[in-house]
């Protein structure tokens, strides 16, 4: 994706399950800037290839719909079926990005990517944005806003690379432990760099 003119700059937001990336993003929305979901990519990417889920995942299907948490117990408890399932679901992402990228006309864009450096993103960017947090917040968060059990936060929290290489590897680190303000100030400070201040948020 770096090598795509029309994008000069593209910036991956990422972090570990419950940091606040989500955040991050809407309020980058919020200032204008095109930021893309990979999990929404995802999202239609399961539907586009259902068929061949199905086939897969014959118990991730219990009523002939797909039951997602079926599915992330599945595959999040089997290295082997986590690799089945992006095997199908990533190269479809990949066409689906490549589609999103090409309708926008941005000077700099976002991409909300959860596995950002487990997957090896980094490589395609120019720069990474990470969002963290400690892991007892963010548990805390995941639990109250989806209704997941401890348990269940913590095997997706397992699946991904532990925050302290992702703090070794990122561009930018943004501690999400304050309040709203404070990641609104730290983020300004991050587009300033990237803009030479010429956009960075309100006020």
């Amino acid at each position: 994706m770096a090598d795509q003119p029309e994008h000069p700059i593209i910036i991956g937001i990422t972090g570990n399950i419950g940091s606040g990336k989500s955040t991050v993003a809407a309020l980058l929305r919020a200032w204008g800037y095109p930021v893309l979901d990979l999990d929404a990519l995802a999202a239609r990417a399961r539907e586009n290839k259902e068929a061949e889920l199905r086939r897969l995942f014959p118990e991730a299907f219990p009523e002939g719909r797909l039951d997602r948490r079926a599915l992330a117990r599945l595959v999040f408890s089997d290295p082997e079926k986590l690799k089945a399932l992006e095997a199908v679901v990533h190269p479809e992402v990949g066409r689906l990005l490549g589609e999103e990228l090409s309708r926008l006309e941005a000077p700099l864009v976002f991409l909300e990517v959860p596995l950002l450096f487990e997957k090896g993103w980094e490589g395609r960017l120019h720069g990474t944005l990470l969002v963290t947090a400690p892991l007892e917040v963010r548990v805390r968060r995941v639990m109250a806003r989806s209704g997941l059990s401890r348990e269940e936060v913590l095997a997706r929290e397992r699946a991904q690379m532990p925050e302290e290489e992702k703090r070794r590897r990122a561009t930018w680190v943004l501690e999400n432990t304050g309040s709203l303000e404070d990641l609104e100030r730290a983020l300004k400070a991050v587009l300033a760099q990237l803009t030479g201040g010429a956009k960075g948020g309100p006020g």
